[in-house]
């Protein structure tokens, strides 16, 4: 059973955030504040696989779940994010079922796939532990491999993604999402709201989890739509609201007021969502 599987037993549904840059600090903010999952982001940002590493044992020791969001499916991004020991990987931008098998492949060891053999990382205990083949077959067990669905190809495609052995979840991202219904950065529009319905339905019919990222105020119309895990933000984000509040509060002095901010109008993750495809 994957850990996230192993959460969701006891709690449902699990919230996180998402951290864009190498921010230790924000990390052990979000487990104090009672945060259940962290999402790395190596597809559009800065971060190393050396940061995302060490990202993944500080959350890991504070007690929350970590997803890292790769590049694409390439033998050597899958490997390199394997070997951080995050509980998951997002694969984004998986529009085929054929994509998602290569990301299954290089993510299982055999017989599930062929991740290859190496002893001296973090996800397999530096090789402290009595048996490699005991070891990969805890790995195989635990960690949850998603697909992130956010094209119209995807959805179209969506039941033979699901079906793929050896994947765990999908990941929705109404960002790109909508940009692909030609309707960019409308993620409440009519064609968004069914095509992620849709993919809802076809993720619980074949046992798959459902994560997803939402703006704050949807995340519990979403849960009871069947999302497990809801992403409302990012250390980004709360820095930028952060900020705006701060300013709201000192306008009469003459700055310039928080409805002057750019971007103001949706503060929270509306205007970050097209950026961060979630």
């Amino acid at each position: 059973m994957s850990k996230l599987a192993e959460t969701l037993r006891k709690r449902r549904p699990l919230i996180g955030l998402g951290c864009y840059t190498y921010d230790p600090v924000f990390v052990d903010l979000m487990a104090r504040l009672g945060f259940d999952a962290v999402w790395i982001e190596m597809e559009h940002c800065h971060i190393t696989y050396a940061q995302a590493a060490d990202l993944c044992r500080i959350a890991s020791g504070l007690g929350l779940l970590t997803m890292i969001r790769i590049p694409d499916c390439r033998r050597e991004n899958v490997l390199k994010a394997a070997e951080c020991g995050p509980d998951m990987i997002d694969l984004p931008m998986a529009n085929s079922p054929e994509v998602v098998e290569e990301f299954v492949r290089h993510s299982r060891y055999p017989p599930a796939g062929l991740r290859g053999f190496f002893g001296a990382s973090r996800a397999v205990d530096y090789g402290l532990g009595p048996s490699f083949g005991e070891t990969q077959q805890r790995i195989n067990e635990q960690m949850c491999l998603i697909a992130q669905i956010e094209t119209t190809a995807a959805v179209s495609r969506a039941d033979e993604i699901c079906a793929v052995p050896g994947l765990d979840a999908v990941f929705i991202g109404p960002g790109d999402l909508s940009t692909s219904l030609g309707v960019c950065g409308q993620i409440n529009h009519p064609s968004v709201i069914e095509a992620i319905e849709r993919v809802i339905q076809i993720a619980r019919r074949r046992n798959k989890h459902v994560a997803m990222a939402t703006p704050p105020k949807s995340a519990t119309h979403w849960s009871r739509q069947g999302v497990d895990l809801l992403f409302v933000g990012s250390n980004v984000s709360c820095l930028k609201n952060g900020a705006i509040a701060v300013l709201a509060e000192i306008s009469p002095l003459g700055l310039k007021s928080a409805d002057q901010v750019p971007g103001d109008e949706a503060p929270v993750l509306e205007a970050e969502v097209p950026a961060d495809r979630g």
